[in-house]
C-alpha cells in the first residue's frame, strides 16, 4: 500500500476521532454554560446544544475533507509522521479556534442577560405613601411673625 493513503487515512481516523471527542466533551460540559446563558430553560438549551453540535460536526468534518488532499507524495516514515502532523495540528488549531469563537458569542448573549437583570429591580418599591398637594420644592410655611 502506499504510503500516502496509509496517512490518508491515519488523517481521516484521527481527525475524525478528535472532532468527536470534542463535540461530546463541550456538548456534556457546556450544558450547564447554555442553560445560565438561557435563563435556566432546560429544554432550550438542550435544543441549542444539539444544534451547536450538529453545526460544530458539519463545519470541522468538511474542513477534514476539504484538507485531506496532500500536494506531496509521502515516501517514507518520515514523510508520513510529517505529513499527519502538519494536517492534525491545523485540525486541532481549527477546533479550538471554533470553541473560542463559540464560547466568545455565548458569553456576550450571558453578559447581556446580566446587564438586564441587574438593571430590573428584583422587587417592586413597597410603602410608597402618597405626596401631599403641597409643592416638594418649598420649604414648611412661615409661622406667625414673632413666634
Amino acid at each position: 500500500m502506499d504510503l500516502t493513503v496509509v496517512a490518508y487515512v491515519s488523517y481521516l481516523l484521527i481527525s475524525v476521532a478528535l472532532t468527536v471527542w470534542v463535540a461530546r466533551t463541550l456538548s456534556r460540559n457546556g450544558r450547564v454554560f447554555l442553560a445560565d446563558v438561557l435563563k435556566g430553560n432546560e429544554k432550550l438549551a438542550d435544543a441549542v446544544n444539539h444544534l451547536l453540535v450538529v453545526g460544530f460536526y458539519l463545519v470541522n468534518l468538511g474542513f477534514v475533507a476539504l484538507y485531506l488532499r496532500s500536494s506531496e507524495a509521502v515516501t517514507d516514515a518520515r514523510g508520513l509522521l510529517e505529513a499527519l502532523s502538519v494536517k492534525i495540528g491545523v485540525v486541532l488549531l481549527v477546533l479550538g479556534v471554533m470553541h473560542l469563537g463559540n464560547v466568545y458569542v455565548l458569553n456576550k448573549i450571558r453578559r447581556r442577560g446580566v446587564m438586564e437583570r441587574e438593571q430590573t429591580p428584583p422587587v417592586g418599591p413597597q410603602g410608597w405613601t402618597r405626596q401631599s398637594s403641597a409643592d416638594p420644592w418649598k420649604g414648611p410655611a412661615a409661622g406667625p411673625a414673632g413666634a
